[in-house]
């Protein structure tokens, strides 16, 4: 099941305010009450085209979005470090969060702004100390994410909150997919038309039963807190005015604007 979050536009008949929903085969969202995370899945009569809306993110992280670094051996050879022994574990504010085709916006304090593609969990209700066994009792879904990252700034800083905490650097979406199961999929990120990060899910040193363990360990996660497993290799810049597609196979795509306004 696919659930989106979607602004309707002023001549829907639904208001002006954003809804969530149920986005089916043939391109028609059945629109449900509430948010799912929190009140389930329940289906009005109400539906709405695909192509008659403005998604946004899928989610709204109200808590925290966590980051695993380095969970890529090729991206961790990349940025001049070895293979971890334990996740690494970084955050970016929920601020930072924006829906598909909406525009990253490069700060002026960096030269040089980079895409990230990574799978993205999004967690479905309070929990502690996640035993490996029952992490599917606490995924809500999956999505895809952009840990957008000013590159010069992460050098210069020595630690990343400022290079990846700008508002606009965590794009999320198109939709959350409750059905998706990682496993071979091929992760992408395309910068105006050019395949730059191309590699299949399964090459996660860390896989997802291990990455809500050991960050369950750490902190209580709430639900809607969001999960990004880690980028692989092929990291680089952005060009502003250009756009980048980050894509999983099964899961879609996820179409970011880059700009300096």
């Amino acid at each position: 099941m696919r659930i989106v979050r979607f602004s309707p536009g002023p001549d829907s008949g639904l208001g002006t305010d954003p809804l969530f929903g149920v986005l089916e085969e043939d391109g028609l969202i059945h629109v449900i009450t509430g948010d799912p995370i929190y009140s389930g899945i329940q289906k009005t009569a109400a539906t709405i085209a695909l192509t008659k809306v403005r998604l946004l993110a899928p989610v709204i992280p109200r808590s925290k979005v966590v980051c695993i670094g380095k969970n890529y051996a090729d991206h961790a050879a990349e940025m001049g470090g070895v293979v971890p022994d334990e996740p690494i574990i970084f955050l970016k504010p929920n601020t930072s969060v924006i829906g598909p085709n909406d525009t990253i916006v490069w700060p002026d304090m960096s030269e040089r702004v980079d895409h990230e593609s990574e799978l993205a969990i999004v967690i479905g209700r309070l929990c502690k100390d996640v035993p490996v066994e029952r992490v599917n009792d606490v995924i809500f879904g999956y999505t895809i994410a952009n840990d957008v990252t000013a590159r010069d700034l992460q050098k210069r800083d020595g630690q990343w909150t400022r290079a990846k905490g700008f508002d606009t650097f965590c794009p999320i979406g198109p939709w959350i997919d409750t059905d998706f199961i990682p496993g071979t999929q091929l992760i992408t990120a395309t910068v105006n038309g050019e395949i730059k990060q191309s590699a299949n899910l399964n090459d996660m040193i860390f896989k997802v039963p291990e990455i809500i363990n050991f960050v369950s360990r750490v902190m209580t996660l709430l639900p809607g807190d969001v999960i990004l497993t880690g980028t692989p290799a092929g990291i680089g810049p952005m060009v502003a005015g250009g756009t980048a597609t980050m894509s999983i196979e099964g899961l879609g795509e996820l179409t970011n604007k880059v700009s300096r306004n």
